[in-house]
């Protein structure tokens, strides 16, 4: 990624934005878990959600409170989803967001509520309520560190990206941070996600990059093709730089702000599957020359999701054949085998309907073997083009689902 990254640890502050956490026991006692975001009155929200029938409670509400009232506060907890709770999740939620509406006046619809962890249990009510205090007696603009190891949960390592440019003279800052390393898959791709920048924008043109910006980044990643009941990632404009407020997108600003944030975004979903859980390898699936997006979707998807095809990057055994098995069976009508060449990087493993003559197996357990590696598929049907990271699938990954409630 060519963004000028700053060291993780040295977050560049965006004025009107401050973070505050504590840890509330809520799973565990060893780091923060609830984590506070206050937002200037200028500020500006907007977000994507999970496309999951079962969503949880704090995307319920979420969704409701964003579109009725002025966001002023966000408040993550880790350690349990709040999700398969029924109408008692969604009390508990509505009642942590009363709870710090009460304690810095403002209206309950102000308050936007998140959670990630296990689902089907119910919140520790008690310990969070208790712990709100806690969480805002320490807000500051420079607790973006602090935040991101706040919303971790199987994650190895905390996740955020901050930039600067400079547009007529003003420099403008974008920080973010992002969780998530296992039930990861688009519609949205457990994963949470928090991005700001200091530009003022309106709800509605943010709400538009947010939603353009998510479609080609967290909704492009997945590890094991599982789709969340809490997703959830909100793009914050605080509006607290000096140039004019960006409410359109043939404004020349609107083009330049998404760029910059673009390459905040994917960073941040790239960097949930290099932390894929139990995860070895990183693997951009590139799926070319097909007829429209979605075909090229249906392609990468196929291959990305097959078992076979993750164990086999596991192992950096080049089964080429399991790759074309996955593209066989993906559903795309009217396919015509001799003009599909698929290659490991820039090693041809398929054309012409069979094995391309000038592979070999050593060129081909090379590429494998690499900890980053693309799977290339030209379909030689169109122009349509589409990228899918991943990664392989690990003892380890079985051994952390299968502990995970223990």
């Amino acid at each position: 990624m060519s963004v000028n990254l700053t060291v993780f640890e040295a977050f560049h502050v965006i004025e009107g934005l401050k973070i505050g956490y504590c840890n509330a026991g809520i799973k565990q006692t060893q780091r923060q878990d609830l984590v506070v975001i206050e937002l200037a009155n200028t500020a500006t929200t907007a977000g994507i959600f999970t496309q999951n029938a079962f969503c949880a409670a704090p995307v319920q509400i979420c969704k409701e409170h964003l579109e009725q009232a002025h966001t002023q506060y966000l408040i993550i907890n880790t350690g349990n989803a709040n999700a398969g709770t029924g109408k008692a999740g969604f009390d508990d939620a509505m009642n942590i967001c009363q709870t710090l509406a009460d304690f810095k006046g403002v209206d309950v619809k102000s308050v936007l509520p998140f959670s990630t962890g296990v689902i089907g249990e119910r919140l520790p009510l008690e310990k969070i309520i208790s712990s709100i205090p806690d969480a805002l007696s320490n807000l500051s603009e420079g607790h973006w560190f602090e935040g991101s190891r706040g919303i971790m949960t199987t994650d190895t390592q905390p996740k955020g990206v901050s930039t600067q440019f400079k547009y007529k003279g003003e420099t403008i800052s974008i920080s973010g941070i992002s969780k998530g390393a296992g039930m990861i898959k688009p519609n949205m791709a457990t994963m949470l996600g928090f991005i700001a920048t200091d530009a003022l924008v309106s709800k509605e043109t943010l709400q538009e990059i947010c939603s353009e910006l998510g479609e080609k980044s967290f909704n492009r990643i997945t590890i094991d093709g599982d789709t969340s009941t809490n997703d959830s990632c909100m793009l914050m404009a605080t509006g607290t730089c000096k140039l004019p407020e960006l409410n359109n997108r043939s404004d020349e600003f609107y083009e330049v702000l998404k760029a910059e944030l673009e390459k905040v975004f994917i960073y941040l979903a790239q960097a949930i599957v290099r932390d894929g859980e139990g995860a070895t390898k990183f693997v951009s699936i590139d799926v070319n020359k097909c007829e429209n997006t979605n075909e090229a979707l249906r392609v990468a998807y196929t291959v990305a999701h097959s078992p076979l095809v993750k164990t086999a990057l596991f192992a950096s055994d080049a089964n080429w054949g399991r790759i074309l098995a996955a593209v066989g069976r993906s559903g795309v009508k009217n396919i015509v085998l001799e003009d599909i060449q698929i290659f490991l990087d820039d090693v041809c493993i398929v054309e012409n309907g069979a094995r391309a003559s000038s592979y070999t197996e050593e060129a081909g357990a090379s590429v494998m073997s690499q900890q980053e590696l693309s799977i290339r598929i030209d379909m030689g049907r169109g122009n349509a083009s589409e990228t899918v990271w991943t990664t392989d699938l690990s003892h380890e990954y079985v051994t952390i689902n299968a502990e995970y409630r223990t």
